[in-house]
């Protein structure tokens, strides 16, 4: 977790929500980023599919089978749909999100027994942590917004 960390803390030097990913096979980083929404407009550049599709290029497949996800943020539907599709074997999350997450949050999809593949979860991995990033750059935006008006 302390990679996707490093990743999100990237996101935030470049104005991103700051969210970090990092996928990992046989104790080998296989795929890492941050959020770009901002950066690329456009609404699906969230770590967890960036790295997704890094980590599909280096297996050369998109069955990411044995992979670990390691994400500071609980995975929205999107991203979670991905982490499915993809087949990966672990999701591991910092902060849960009660605005967006569906690992437990809103809903629980990845565990959900109507799909054919289901990770195993793991929550609150250094959930202060990743928490508190999050927490301070939405307070420095709200600061930001209140000093222009």
């Amino acid at each position: 977790m302390q990679y996707a960390l490093k990743e999100a803390e990237r996101a935030l030097e470049e104005g991103e929500v700051p969210v970090g990913c990092v996928i990992v096979h046989d104790g080998h980083i296989i795929g890492k980023a941050h959020n770009q929404r901002e950066t690329l407009q456009d609404p699906t550049a969230h770590a967890e599919i960036l790295a997704i599709t890094q980590a599909a290029d280096y297996f050369k497949s998109w069955r990411l089978e044995g992979a670990k996800l390691y994400v500071t943020l609980e995975p929205c539907p999107m991203c979670a749909g991905a982490i499915i599709l993809s087949r990966i074997e672990e999701v591991y999350f910092g902060a849960h999100d009660p605005k967006a997450g569906v690992c437990g949050s809103l809903m629980n999809l990845l565990e959900d027994s109507r799909f054919n593949h289901r990770p195993t979860v793991y929550p609150g991995i250094l959930a202060d942590d990743c928490g508190s990033v999050l927490t301070q750059f939405f307070r420095d935006i709200r600061r930001q917004q209140r000093s222009a008006n």
